[in-house]
């Protein structure tokens, strides 16, 4: 049991200690986030798979109290070391793929070119290693106990995830705050690209039964189609309708409450962080004009809480690196909201009490 009696929460982040300057250990915290330093499929501005060490180093300055659920760090987080053999796998296989991006970019036939039908392998190969091993950390995690959280990396990272999710708590449901729907077949060829996470988790994973997608304003017909013929098992909030409803007289409360009437008891967040207006994520990997204020999300959050729904897991990517660290503070910012409520969600018995989400508290 770490002793947190010599542990001042209120003085500057230790950077010899862990995430967000905790001093857990593994074995001791409750909550273990796995990074994921992957960006393999990007298809726009890369840098995500650096995201997980510079979000560590951002959270250090994030500070401990939040007045709406106190205490829940008490019960531990802890971010693993990153795994460098799925940074050096990334790194070779996202060069592979930019060559492959910009042949198939200039119009070039991937079959007619060996060099490339091999590319496309190797990365889809590469792809389902990851997955596979995302799949087994956290299903290894989640059977000793641990709740988890993962930490992209882009928006490929989570499936392995989800699917652990799926084996240990059956039905459930996906809450995605995001710029795009991430409903294309194979983007690009790439089986398991970062614009197909949502389709291949609907395909692979029949006890997903409901995905609520929220600020989505950058997406192709197919999707559009794939959500029209998803008999509801699909529900899209698309950023212009939310808007147009907000600014006819519609509170944010209001439409809250209906995305949340959507979602079934078991609910899994999926944060994109480009679901944010891009100048909370300037160089996220694919940034689209509009989107949340983190206040809006947080307040989503919240309200899935009050309803008695039960958060099992989540997932934070497409953090981009800065020179200035912007996007790293506001990516540790989130993560340390969202593991609060991951706790505030999951009450043990033999743990300090968090203190509950209460009007009276904000």
């Amino acid at each position: 049991m770490t002793d947190l009696s010599q542990f001042d929460p209120n003085t500057v982040g230790n950077p010899n200690n862990n995430i967000f300057g905790l001093p857990f250990t593994e074995e001791d915290a409750r909550l273990v986030i796995i990074p994921v330093p992957w960006e393999v499929t990007v298809s726009y501005n890369a840098g995500t798979a650096r995201a997980p060490e510079h979000v560590f180093k951002a959270s250090l300055q994030v500070d401990l109290f939040d007045p709406e659920i106190k205490d829940a760090w008490k019960q531990g987080f802890y971010m693993r070391p990153m795994d460098r053999k799925i940074l050096m796998k990334s790194d070779y296989l996202r060069k592979e793929a930019e060559l492959y991006i910009n042949f198939i970019a200039e119009g070039e036939i991937v079959q007619d070119n060996k060099f490339m039908c091999k590319t496309l392998k190797e990365v889809n190969a590469g792809s389902l290693y990851m997955n596979e091993w995302v799949f087994q950390q956290t299903k290894d995690l989640l059977a000793s106990g641990k709740l988890v959280a993962l930490l992209g990396g882009d928006h490929s990272t989570p499936l392995g995830f989800f699917k652990a999710i799926a084996d240990k708590h059956g039905d459930f449901g996906i809450l995605q705050v995001d710029a795009h729907c991430d409903l294309r077949k194979a983007y690009e060829n790439f089986n398991y690209s970062h614009a197909s996470i949502m389709y291949n988790a609907l395909e692979e994973i029949p006890q997903l039964k409901k995905l609520v997608q929220i600020g989505v304003r950058d997406f192709c017909e197919e999707e559009w189609d794939y959500i029209a013929m998803s008999n509801q098992r699909v529900v899209t909030y698309f950023d212009k309708d939310i808007k147009a409803r907000l600014y006819e007289g519609q509170t944010w409360q209001m439409l809250v409450n209906e995305m949340v009437g959507h979602l079934p008891q078991k609910v899994y967040i999926s944060f994109d962080i480009d679901g944010l207006n891009p100048k909370l994520c300037p160089h996220t990997g694919t940034p689209v004009q509009g989107g949340f204020e983190t206040e809006q999300i947080f307040y989503l959050f919240k309200k899935i809480l009050e309803s008695g729904r039960h958060l099992i897991g989540f997932d934070l990517n497409e953090v981009g690196v800065s020179n200035d660290e912007w996007d790293e503070n506001v990516g540790a910012r989130c993560l340390f909201k969202m593991c609060n409520m991951l706790i505030a969600s999951n009450p043990q018995q033999t743990a300090a009490p968090v203190a509950p989400l209460t009007n009276a508290e904000n």
